[in-house]
């Protein structure tokens, strides 16, 4: 039998050396586990923005940033993003495998039925302003669901459990549209239940009744895609919030909620509408090189956007992806002269030959690409974050599912680093 391995930790205070477990994942750095830290030696570990802590055992999504790897269940997002669409990768994340031909048909069947919303969610929107942000009426929105669906809030029961899931995978693509029509000032479009996940979603999105709404099965695939690629990514700051809120029994559609806020922040969620403004900021291909020299110059406050990535530090592996995508977005429409597409290029061009940019790994990642899609697709900046939001669904209800099946789940509860006063005496108000 192999020998537990352990890692020792010193202190020069007096505390004797303490032995802790080392875990290994099927890949990945290994774990040193140091839950009895503070019995032992009554000290905790610092370790802001968590850099360095893992919160979770998780099956789910691996991430090698250093070769620019993205796994789902452990298929590469490649090959996923070729030969896969949205709700069979839905299926993926949710179950640990792909779905064979039979339980495909029944899972896109269970989906495709419940995309209606209840009548009475209608009225709902009606208490935002029209010019209110999307994402602050999917926050509220999505938060009510409980209201309507309090028939399957048991987090113990796992039928109960999957029932919530179909309805948050189903019921997304809805409300995001119902948000984006409600704020457009046109009616509502209802799901049609023979079209695809994605067609769906266009249609509802772009339809009016005063014509046919015609399905481009490019752009249906370039949404799909983009559906894709940002279904999951590991330990983020949604993702957290959402196993955080869930840690304290909250039910999914107020964990969902939580994560769309947090996902609103524009260092999260927002990147893809920053990439696109400082495009459009640029103006013109001969305007890069002045830009280049602003970005180099630490005092000008100039940033660029769409590059890097706090994980990737290599080719972020969605990115060449949603290059593809664009390509075959803007030749479908001929847009192969769009003035922000080829200014893209050439900044790309520039920046990975640059050494400046290539010795900081400040290679492009998803967002810089996603953008100029959406844009080409019709979507408004405004929505931008609310399509992140639709495809992160089935990953925050994969791992917030993880989540309550674990056995070692607690209430997350992270400790400080207290740097306040130390304990003193209220003096009665007339002395102070």
């Amino acid at each position: 039998m192999e020998k537990q391995r352990t890692a020792t930790i010193s202190f020069n205070d007096g505390v004797e050396p303490i032995e802790f477990p080392v875990i290994s994942g099927s890949i990945g750095p290994d774990v040193v586990d140091i839950r009895t830290l503070l019995g032992k030696a009554g000290k905790f570990t610092y370790d802001p923005g968590f850099l360095s802590t893992a919160s979770c055992r998780s099956a789910i999504t691996y991430i090698d940033g250093d070769a620019g790897v993205l796994l789902y269940r452990g298929y590469p997002i490649e090959q996923l993003a070729q030969h896969c669409d949205f709700l069979e990768v839905c299926y993926l994340l949710l179950t640990g495998e792909l779905p064979n031909k039979e339980q495909k048909d029944k899972f896109v069947t269970t989906v495709t039925r419940h995309t209606m919303v209840h009548d009475q969610l209608n009225n709902f929107f009606r208490g935002f302003r029209r010019d209110a942000h999307p994402m602050a009426v999917m926050v509220g929105t999505v938060g009510a669901l409980s209201a309507f669906y309090h028939d399957s809030l048991d987090l113990n029961n796992p039928a109960h459990r999957d029932i919530s899931a179909f309805r948050l995978i189903a019921k997304m693509p809805t409300i995001t549209a119902m948000a984006y029509k409600y704020t457009m000032g046109q009616p509502f479009v209802y799901p049609l239940n023979s079209l695809s996940y994605s067609a769906n979603f266009m249609r509802m999105m772009f339809a009016v009744p005063a014509e046919e709404y015609r399905v481009n099965e490019v752009l249906v695939r370039a949404l799909d895609r983009i559906f894709i690629l940002h279904a999951d990514h590991e330990q983020n700051a949604s993702t957290s919030t959402v196993r955080l809120a869930g840690s304290s029994g909250a039910n999914p559609f107020a964990c969902m909620a939580a994560g769309i806020a947090c996902l609103w922040g524009p260092a999260h969620g927002g990147a893809n509408e920053a990439a696109l403004n400082m495009l459009e900021q640029i103006g013109d291909v001969s305007k890069i090189g002045d830009f280049i020299t602003k970005v180099k110059d630490k005092n000008s406050g100039v940033k660029l956007m769409g590059f890097g990535h706090r994980v990737y530090k290599n080719y972020d592996p969605r990115a060449k992806l949603m290059r593809e995508t664009c390509y075959e977005v803007l030749n479908e429409l001929g847009l192969q002269n769009d003035r922000l597409f080829k200014l893209a290029m050439a900044l790309e061009k520039i920046a990975l030959e640059d050494d400046y940019f290539v010795s900081r790994k400040l290679y492009p990642n998803v967002d810089f690409y996603s953008g100029i899609v959406q844009r080409a697709l019709g979507i408004p900046v405004s929505m931008f974050t609310c399509i992140f939001a639709l495809a992160r669904t089935v990953g925050w209800i994969a791992q917030w599912n993880e989540m309550i099946a674990d056995p070692e789940q607690k209430i997350g509860r992270p400790r400080q680093l207290y740097t306040g006063a130390t304990k003193r005496d209220v003096v009665p108000i007339e002395k102070r």
